[in-house]
């Protein structure tokens, strides 16, 4: 059983910048995929970033393309969400999922999830 706890929400002005972190408790997160999901008041849950077991491979939304990087620290078991020049749209309760294998785009390709970290983005 892998247990994700997300850390670094805020509240930010439009144009700053955030750093999420996400901890796993798991012996190893090698050979895990992991991933950010986002959910706003209203909407389904959407697909941010993913990122390989070895970093070499990372995905992205296309709304956060070029503003949002995700990154990993194996022997620390945590992965990272940068994000920068936020926008009010990027407001929404952000999700850290995990599980073994290839990196998705889906939220059922995930089966280990994160309670979720809030962001807020004002204008």
């Amino acid at each position: 059983q892998v247990q994700l706890a997300e850390s670094g929400g805020g509240s930010v002005q439009a144009g700053g910048s955030l750093r999420l972190s996400c901890a796993a408790s798991v012996d190893s997160l090698f050979r895990y995929a992991m991933a950010w999901f986002r959910q706003a008041p209203g909407k389904e849950r959407e697909f941010v970033a993913s990122i390989s077991w070895s970093g070499d491979v990372t995905y992205y939304g296309d709304s956060v393309k070029g503003r949002f990087t995700i990154s990993r620290d194996n022997p620390r078991n945590t992965v990272y969400l940068q994000m920068n020049s936020l926008k009010p749209e990027d407001t929404a309760v952000y999700y850290c999922a995990g599980d073994l294998g290839r990196p998705v785009l889906i939220v059922k390709g995930y089966a280990y999830w994160g309670q979720g970290t809030q962001v807020t983005v004002s204008s």
